[in-house]
């Protein structure tokens, strides 16, 4: 019987101050989704969040609960009953020699490297030899009919990939769908992680009103969001640096075992601009 890993993915900021190109996915067993799911609605419920969590929804006043809802979250990813993948491109990396084509379809291009290669699907033999079907859900697309169309394609294509094969890995795009982040409290967990990475990165944290002295409440309420979050992310890594990629301390299978991991995209043909370089 074949097994089935469920990813929810997302995407954020595509051109920041200093990094770019944010992509995020959750990974769950099918076999504990219900339980995942269950435990994320009962803590929302528990704090009367009743709406659609959102980074961009993040205040004062909602503060401490956000902080428990991640909290929860980051309980199932420490288990491994969740596996959390952050990709992203440090903008002092200029590709060099792309094709107009190439820069035209740049956002199916990285989602397709994330799905491929973020989660480390290649390697999920060690926890599963029999066949392994893969479900996405993706967060609504901002491209046409066609051009989705044609990225599904090229995902189920992955299929046919000799990495995968070995690995018993399945793509059917019939079992790629976008998805209303409303309906989905993993999909609106991933996004106030992706989103808490982004503004860290990119120094949000540090911007203030024009014309002010001082940070907006929403900035400050929003860094300690992200101090929060960087914290149970410690727990897991200790020294964990967001701005890197995760390591995989001499074991390539640790692509796949490590429950959270973040991804710099790095072009294979590139150019340093270094004027671009993070303060």
């Amino acid at each position: 019987m074949a097994t089935e890993f469920v990813i929810f993915t997302d995407e954020s900021v595509k051109d920041g101050a200093y990094f770019s190109n944010f992509y995020g996915g959750v990974l769950v067993r099918s076999r504990d989704l219900l339980r995942v799911t269950a435990q994320l609605s009962e803590c929302k419920a528990e704090q009367n969040l009743h709406g659609e969590l959102k980074w961009t929804k993040v205040t004062e006043n909602y503060l401490d609960k956000y902080k428990t809802v991640m909290d929860a979250f980051f309980d199932l990813v420490a288990a491994d009953l969740a596996k959390v993948r952050i990709m992203f491109t440090n903008n002092t990396y200029v590709p060099q020699g792309l094709t107009s084509e190439q820069r035209q379809s740049e956002y199916h291009r990285l989602y397709y490297q994330f799905i491929k290669h973020g989660f480390g699907l290649v390697f999920s033999n060690e926890e599963h030899d029999e066949p392994k079907r893969v479900r996405l859900n993706m967060d609504q697309m901002p491209t046409s009919r066609e051009e989705t169309a044609k990225f599904k394609s090229f995902i189920e294509a992955l299929s046919r990939n000799p990495e995968m094969r070995r690995a018993n890995v399945d793509f059917d795009k019939r079992q790629i769908a976008e998805v209303d982040s409303k309906d989905h409290d993993l999909l609106q967990c991933l996004d106030v992680v992706l989103g808490a990475m982004t503004f860290r990165l990119n120094n949000q944290h540090q911007v203030k009103p024009a014309g002010q002295s001082r940070r907006g409440k929403r900035t400050v309420a929003k860094e300690k969001l992200y101090k929060h979050i960087s914290a149970r992310v410690r727990v897991i890594y200790p020294h964990f640096n967001i701005g890197e990629s995760t390591g995989t301390q001499g074991d390539l299978v640790n692509r796949w075992r490590h429950p959270y991991r973040h991804w710099k995209l790095v072009p294979r043909n590139h150019d340093r601009d270094m004027t671009r370089t993070k303060p």
